[in-house]
């Protein structure tokens, strides 16, 4: 038993966080500074505590057993309470069958098989039961394409031009209600005919449907084991089928039938598997599937979804119907299944089952098989309420398929029944308040554990506040705030929280060896939370003597780039261990001093007006002709001259301010260019410009006078292709008169 405590601020909390948690309501049982919490615990451990037997408040489970099909529980959050229940199965129980046949053109040999096999029906019934009754319905498919030829002729007539007898389509009818007269029964069996429809699936959970809910106009009794027997060769429309036919409106669960059809099955969706299933339970009824070999696979399928059916396999022609209801009847009937309707979240029903033959199955439904005619079997129901309950509430229990129930009412116990002193100004809460399951309710102008504190004409927000810490949490969760001083909890174990707001307390420092401050010998002390550790010791949890032996290297400590913390060095950013010694991120001294180099060696550069600040750190600084070994940095000054220099970083940052020497800085000379010649850069690009230029005008001109040549030579080539005959041209006249001029000579 454990008593798991979460924020307990009174004893109906105490009741409430778990099934095993007593309150101690004794006077005086916390002790200075002990939260009213520490009087919730388990019995055992407030007992152990000294706390009287009659002053713990541990409410139990109730159980009224109201009448012989009726009981009441009252329950403890989180504790079980079990009772059982017992059913026999009687002999002779009265039986009412509906048998539900598909009449579609498919079906033809069976009806006439049907016809032939009432007698055997009602035998076989008779076999079962003297008290049963038989009743008959029969559906094919909607009315409406694609599921019907809806041509008028076809509605009239849906089977084949050579069958003479056919009814007109149509979705559901209710034939014959619950009757004991073979005579009637064979009589409206006789006068079916086969009818027909389109597509391979029939309207067979519309059927189920209103055979399960028009239970007035089937005929179903109230004191009765109700089975629908359903024959057929083809599966089943379902929820969303409809939309085909462009019916939106989903399935109601109620009772259409007008002058024994199906009104609705033009108008309404088909049902879905879980609607079918539930109307099925709600009214006790338990289906035999009866279909051909072809479609025992989707009928054991719908079967595992609907509780407490049966699925049998028909011959050809349906002649082994009768064999099959016997066997399928059988084993309905001698499997129990308890189980009970909806819950809410927070209740709980098992159930353990007490089976005549052994074996069975519990959980969520008990169940028994192979139970024989006469035989008592027993459940152990087990109901728990997992929190406390807002309102009461109710719920049945029952085996399937029969409607003798067991109610059961459920409510929690979750206040605490104290039995406290009725005066308002009771001695232990001095006076100024009365007693509620051990702890003082004080009156308005009073405060405290025991209502010692007057608050009379202060202000109780600054009160508050005054135990607050940063506007934090009052005593910081760990204490009680009474007349603005915080009075602080104990710990467990002895100790207590201390403090101006309850923030201290020395049990949290860092351990060392799983020791507070330090190993097994104590090296330090933990005060509010920290260790303050003796003078040889250091470090979070004081586990290191204080030491620098690991942190020298070359007679100084971390190179001085670094502390030594538990005999290891601590490095300067950047810097590695174990003795600081490089630093792989920083810039280079060719990088860094390289404008020092300029003022100190030549007074020029950035730093020339500041140099002995800006350079402090370079203590030493030399002008030598040569160079140590080792490559040297290489820079640039402001005149762009090349300047070559070493350095030599010993102990110490960059920014040494002692004694020591920081740095010694060598410096070669420098390598100045020599200055371009600027007239000949002038004048050498201005001859380069007119090279070019006239460069590209010949290219140009060379262009042009190639392209023009072979234009020419073309022109040549035509010209000799041409070929020319001397003819008259026929509008020529040749002149009437010739004039020579007397003068001309010829020359």
């Amino acid at each position: 038993e454990v008593c798991t405590k979460t924020a307990i601020n009174s004893c109906s909390d105490c009741i409430k966080s778990g099934a095993y948690c007593g309150w101690c309501k004794q006077l005086n049982f916390t002790k200075p500074g002990e939260q009213e919490a520490a009087r919730c615990d388990t019995q055992a451990a407030l007992k152990e505590r000294g706390c009287m037997e009659e002053d713990i408040i541990s409410p139990k489970n109730v159980f009224f057993n109201l009448q012989p099909q009726e009981v009441y529980l009252k329950l403890r959050p989180g504790l079980s309470k079990t009772f059982r229940i017992n059913f026999q199965r009687i002999e002779g129980y009265p039986v009412d069958l509906y048998y539900l046949m598909d009449l579609s053109y498919s079906m033809e040999d069976d009806l006439r098989s049907i016809k032939s096999l009432g007698n055997q029906l009602f035998e076989a019934l008779q076999g079962i039961t003297k008290k049963g009754r038989i009743g008959f319905g029969s559906f094919v498919d909607k009315t409406v394409l694609p599921f019907t030829n809806t041509n008028p002729e076809k509605l009239k007539k849906p089977c084949a031009e050579k069958e003479q007898f056919c009814q007109p389509a149509f979705g559901y009818r209710h034939v014959l209600s619950m009757t004991a007269d073979k005579a009637t029964f064979q009589k409206e069996v006789n006068k079916q005919n086969i009818s027909g429809n389109l597509d391979s699936p029939e309207g067979t959970l519309d059927a189920i449907m209103q055979a399960a809910v028009c239970g007035d106009r089937i005929g179903w009794r109230n004191s009765s084991t109700r089975i629908i027997v359903l024959t057929t060769d083809d599966g089943f429309h379902m929820a969303g089928d409809g939309k085909l036919a462009g019916i939106l409106e989903p399935n109601d669960e109620k009772c259409y039938l007008e002058n024994k059809i199906y009104s609705k099955s033009s108008e309404m969706d088909y049902p879905s598997v879980g609607q079918v299933a539930t109307q099925l339970e709600n009214n006790n009824i338990q289906p035999i599937f009866a279909v051909t070999k072809n479609m025992e696979g989707v009928y054991r399928k719908l079967s595992e979804m609907i509780p407490k059916s049966e699925v049998g396999v028909l011959s050809e022609d349906s002649r082994n119907v009768v064999e099959l209801i016997k066997a399928a009847y059988n084993r309905l009937s001698s499997k129990v299944t308890v189980t009970h309707d909806s819950l809410p979240d927070n209740v709980k029903v098992t159930y353990t089952p007490k089976c005549p033959n052994g074996g069975g199955s519990g959980g969520d439904t008990g169940v028994c098989d192979n139970v024989g005619v006469g035989m008592m079997v027993s459940f152990d129901v087990t109901v728990t309420a997992k929190e406390c309950l807002d309102r009461n509430i109710s719920f049945t229990i029952g085996p399937l398929g029969i409607k003798d129930k067991l109610k059961v009412s459920v409510s929690t116990r979750c206040e605490c029944e104290c039995d406290d002193p009725q005066t308002d100004a009771h001695p232990y809460c001095n006076r100024q308040g009365k007693v509620n399951c051990g702890m003082c309710s004080c009156k308005d102008t009073f405060v405290g554990q025991k209502c010692e504190c007057s608050i009379k004409g202060k202000d109780v927000s600054s009160l508050k506040a005054a135990c607050q810490k940063d506007n934090g949490t009052e005593c910081e969760g760990r204490g009680d705030c009474v007349c603005g001083v915080c009075q602080c909890h104990a710990i467990p174990g002895g100790l207590a929280y201390y403090g101006t707001h309850c923030e201290c307390e020395n049990e949290s420092c860092e351990k060392y060896k799983n020791q507070l401050c330090g190993g097994k010998v104590w090296n330090g002390k933990c005060i509010c939370k920290n260790c303050v550790c003796d003078p040889e010791y250091e470090g979070p949890a004081c586990q290191c003597k204080k030491s620098d032996e690991q942190c020298r290297s070359d007679q100084s400590v971390c190179n001085g780039r670094g502390t030594c913390q538990c005999n290891q060095c601590k490095c300067i950013e950047g810097y590695q261990r174990p003795f600081c010694k490089f630093c792989p991120a920083c810039q280079t001294p060719c990088i860094t001093k390289g404008k020092c180099i300029e003022c100190l060696g030549f007074q020029t550069g950035p730093f020339s007006k500041n140099c002995s600040e800006a350079c402090k750190s370079i203590h030493k600084f030399e002008m030598v002709d040569t160079l140590p070994p080792g490559k040297p940095c290489d820079v640039r000054d402001v005149e762009n001259c090349r300047v070559f220099f070493t350095t030599f970083q010993l102990v110490g940052e960059d920014n040494y301010t002692t004694n020591k020497v920081c740095m010694f800085i060598h410096v070669h000379h420098t390598e100045c260019p020599e200055l371009p010649n600027i007239y000949g850069i002038i004048g050498g690009s201005i001859a380069g410009v007119a090279l070019i230029g006239l460069l590209i005008l010949l290219l140009i001109k060379g262009i042009i006078y190639m392209n023009d040549l072979k234009e020419f030579r073309r022109f040549e080539n035509e010209k000799k292709k041409a070929k020319w005959t001397d003819v008259t041209n026929p509008l020529f006249q040749n002149a009437t008169t010739t004039v020579a001029n007397p003068t001309f000579t010829g020359e």
